[in-house]
């Protein structure tokens, strides 16, 4: 537990800050469409990252240093694409207020979507391979670390997607479901700056 306890402290942290993935699981909660599949896919995700973080993949990055560009970019064109979608559902309003009885896009649009939110994101390899995989090695028992980091993760995501669920009678008001369109698309762009200008 030594080891455990403050890998799950360390990987919640890194993952309790809103980003593009977790508002993505967020408004999928909210339209309870996919939720296990999204939640499962994120944590799976994490767990993949974490694992090789710890067992010492940060050097890759450091191996090849265009790779950071590469991801950087691409990242930032699609959550510039991203929330240009969410202004414009906000834009239309009423829209989205159907959208939170509908089951929402087929299951593999969907899982394409947060793929490409979790795999295009260059803060995520900074968070898991990198600084994850950095800390582990300062604990005795580094496989009890990063099934503490997993952990947090599988936490964090189903507690998010099924969580999201209390919400709902706020978000029976089309001007709610603008307002998190609104806050989605300006979350999205800021994390879009914030790469670009790195």
């Amino acid at each position: 537990m030594t080891s455990f306890l403050p890998g799950f402290y360390l990987g919640f942290s890194l993952i309790l800050a809103i980003g593009a993935q977790n508002a993505f699981v967020l408004r999928q909660g909210l339209m309870r469409s996919h939720v296990f599949w999204v939640c499962l896919t994120c944590a799976l995700s994490d767990a993949l990252l974490i694992s090789a973080g710890v067992a010492g993949f940060g050097a890759l990055a450091e191996a090849v240093p265009w790779l950071e560009t590469v991801m950087r970019w691409f990242g930032a064109a699609f959550l510039l694409w991203y929330g240009w979608r969410n202004a414009v559902s906000a834009w239309r309003g009423g829209q989205a207020l159907d959208a939170a009885d509908a089951r929402g896009g087929s299951l593999r649009a969907t899982l394409l979507v947060v793929l490409a939110l979790t795999w295009l994101n260059p803060h995520v390899y900074l968070d898991t391979l990198m600084l994850l995989g950095a800390v582990s090695a300062q604990y005795p028992d580094k496989l009890a670390f990063g099934a503490g980091a997993v952990t947090a993760s599988f936490v964090f995501f189903f507690s998010l997607g099924y969580g999201a669920r209390r919400l709902r009678p706020l978000f029976a008001n089309p001007r709610s479901w603008q307002v998190l369109d609104v806050l989605i698309a300006l979350t999205m762009w800021a994390i879009a700056v914030t790469l670009i200008w790195m």
